[in-house]
């Protein structure tokens, strides 16, 4: 009885073995593969020369110089407006952001 068992085990990780994909993994390779070929390839410049323009965007804030706009762009906070409405602690957290800075900000709103 237990050769029998363990004749059917080996038989059944033989198989799997041979395919270890199922159906459904088959058929979501597929799909993902579908999906790939249909996007159009872009470039990833767009995206820099996008993050290069916004940063330039947060310097016209006034008392925000290059690197505090690239401080506060890295942090999320990606326009403008999004800076004068933060709230005064998220904006400190900030590195190279004082509470100088987060004063004027605040005669903004």
């Amino acid at each position: 009885m237990i050769s029998k068992f363990i004749s059917k085990l080996k038989s059944i990780l033989s198989k799997s073995e041979v395919s270890s994909e199922t159906p459904l993994k088959k058929e979501k390779k597929a799909a993902k593969s579908a999906k790939t070929k249909t996007k159009p390839k872009t470039k990833t410049k767009p995206k820099a020369v996008n993050s290069k323009k916004n940063i330039e965007i947060l310097t016209t804030l006034p008392g925000v110089g290059a690197k505090s706009a690239k401080a506060l762009y890295e942090a999320g906070f990606k326009t403008t407006k999004a800076v004068i409405a933060a709230d005064e602690n998220d904006l400190l957290a900030v590195s190279g952001v004082g509470i100088n800075l987060v004063k004027k900000l605040k005669k903004l709103k």
